[in-house]
């Protein structure tokens, strides 16, 4: 009974860390020098526009942090993290807010939602949920933006997907998904503007170490890393993408990898616990492969497992 009441324990806490860890994620993206990388990188709006201007000029007021609902009243299965805010059952965007962009002819004016995920398969395609949010940030200005028929003032939303722990072949890519003209008879050509309303991109992240063409994957590799610390992520930032560390950059980047330590350090104690468990009954070499299970079920990286239960990058690769 003690030791299931230990393992009970450890589980409790791991789950509020990884909940807080979530949480201090989503500040430390919504801080305007790394939204605005993440827009130069994968919004064709600011391609052409300095990281820096992007932060001081485009970027309207604070973005929302967890406190704006996709929905009243309604709630996603499988989906605990997003599930807490300040009305139960709502579901929050993790970071929202407006910008505008650059423009031949008039400025534009978008709504951009930015989602940080770390369960790459929650039971559906996160592409389906990014089209839905879309669909929610349009039928939303209704009655702000535009009312009765004046649909002209829709403005574009993109969906923009921060994804850890992908599938080997997704690692490091960026894929944006849009509305596009397609001519079955005839030759029409609609101005962009007013098809063009929605996109969904999803940015797939990898190793830090790993080397990648873009700017946006190897900052955010970088920042979500588990294996860099406070000290060389903050480094990183001033030196090879000079964003000064503010008192809150320097807080959240402190916070995330304590949390980061302390979620790897209960998730291993867990996984232990089980895999003690395991060995007793199945022999202990099965008892590491069940450890080593348990540990990616809750999201911990390959090298994470390999430190952990002694399993070679093969072996482990095998268990996905």
């Amino acid at each position: 009974m003690a030791e299931i009441d230990t393992r009970l324990t450890t589980s409790i806490k791991l789950s509020d860390q990884k909940k807080m860890y979530d949480e201090v994620c989503k500040n430390f993206l919504s801080n305007k020098p790394i939204l605005a990388y993440i827009m130069k990188n994968c919004l064709s709006e600011y391609k052409d526009v300095e990281v820096q201007d992007i932060a001081d000029f485009y970027i309207e007021h604070e973005p929302h942090i967890g406190s704006v609902a996709v929905l009243d009243g309604e709630s996603i299965d499988g989906l605990p993290t997003e599930d807490i805010g300040l009305n139960e059952g709502k579901i929050f965007y993790d970071i929202r807010y407006r910008a505008t962009a650059p423009s031949n002819d008039e400025e534009i004016e978008l709504i951009i939602n930015v989602e940080a995920q770390n369960q790459y398969n929650p039971g559906y395609p996160l592409v389906k949920r990014g089209i839905y949010y879309d669909c929610r940030m349009i039928s939303g200005q209704y009655g702000t933006d535009f009312d009765k028929m004046d649909y002209n003032k829709i403005k574009k939303v993109y969906s923009i997907w921060i994804c850890r722990n992908v599938p080997k072949g997704l690692e490091n890519s960026i894929t944006s998904y849009d509305i596009r003209e397609t001519n079955i008879i005839g030759a029409i050509k609609e101005h962009k503007r007013n098809y063009d309303l929605m996109s969904v991109v999803m940015v797939y992240l990898g190793e830090a170490t790993d080397a990648s063409e873009s700017d946006v994957l190897s900052l955010l590799n970088c920042l979500l890393s588990e294996e860099l610390r406070a000290k060389e992520k903050l480094k990183i930032l001033s030196e090879e993408y000079n964003i000064q560390a503010t008192k809150r950059i320097e807080s959240e980047v402190t916070q995330m990898c304590n949390l980061s330590q302390g979620i790897e350090d209960k998730a291993m104690e867990r996984g232990k616990d089980i895999g003690r468990t395991e060995g007793i009954n199945l022999g202990i070499e099965r008892g590491i492969i069940q450890t080593a299970k348990n540990l990616l079920s809750m999201g911990l990286s390959i090298d994470q497992i390999m430190k952990g239960t002694g399993l070679s990058k093969q072996e482990v690769e095998q268990l996905t």
